[in-house]
């Protein structure tokens, strides 16, 4: 059994998965305002609706980012507290993953941008097409090289133009520059399902990781400080 949460994309998200990705639990709250008060809450009564301890728990997984930092502070911490605790290895799942993911699960595409909204006039972006997993029940979205970056993952100022005309998913499809028949899909908005189903696949190929190495990523660098602090005010 898998235990999965999301604090990034402003909700407070939390499922129970078992091997083959088939929800047993799962609650999702919106909005960002009280998710440290109930993330840990809504953990309780989603292994008690499964019917289940933290002991029967193979692995957590987490949207590790990128993302806003608070959100992506708060589910890191709390798998890493738990981790620590119980001493179950954890799984860190990429947020642009998780929107490619549910893209294919909502609209039925398989190659995709996945943009989210990184403020500050850009926006996290990667691309993403399908490959089966013969491990789990789950089809997934695995990333692909950007043009000539070694990364998977990186930061583009709004109004960019992709090299490519295919799909923008995302809530930062809209604030890039579309190609002449280019479609958005600002409305795709993941889950703690999404990311457990990733992580699930992640987990029966790579294993977890200890609490330790269960990071955060960020991808702006001193994310954590103020504009000011920045020297961008």
């Amino acid at each position: 059994m898998f235990l999965s949460m999301d604090t990034v994309f402003d909700q407070c998200s939390v499922a129970i998965l078992d091997s083959k990705g088939h929800v047993l639990s799962s609650h999702t709250e919106t909005g960002k305002r009280q998710q440290t008060q109930q993330i840990l809450p809504m953990i309780d009564a989603a292994l008690s609706e499964a019917q289940l301890s933290l002991a029967d728990i193979q692995a957590l997984i987490f949207n590790r980012g990128p993302g806003a930092f608070s959100g992506i502070r708060i589910n890191t911490a709390v798998v890493q507290a738990l981790s620590v605790a119980h001493d179950i290895p954890c799984v860190g799942v990429s947020s642009l993953q998780a929107i490619a993911q549910r893209a294919y699960q909502q609209y039925g595409l398989t190659h995709v941008y996945s943009a989210l909204d990184a403020r500050m006039q850009q926006v996290y972006f990667g691309q993403y097409a399908i490959t089966d997993d013969s491990q789990t029940d789950c089809v997934v979205m695995q990333p692909v090289l950007v043009g000539d970056s070694d990364s998977t993952e990186q930061l583009l100022d709004y109004d960019s133009q992709t090299a490519l005309n295919l799909p923008i998913v995302g809530n930062g499809s809209i604030l890039l520059k579309q190609r002449d028949g280019q479609t958005c899909h600002d409305d795709v908005w993941p889950d703690a399902v999404v990311i457990g189903q990733l992580g699930i696949a992640q987990f029966m190929t790579s294993g977890g990781t200890d609490a330790a190495n269960a990071l955060p990523k960020y991808l702006r660098n001193q994310a954590w400080k103020t504009l000011k602090e920045q020297g961008k005010a």
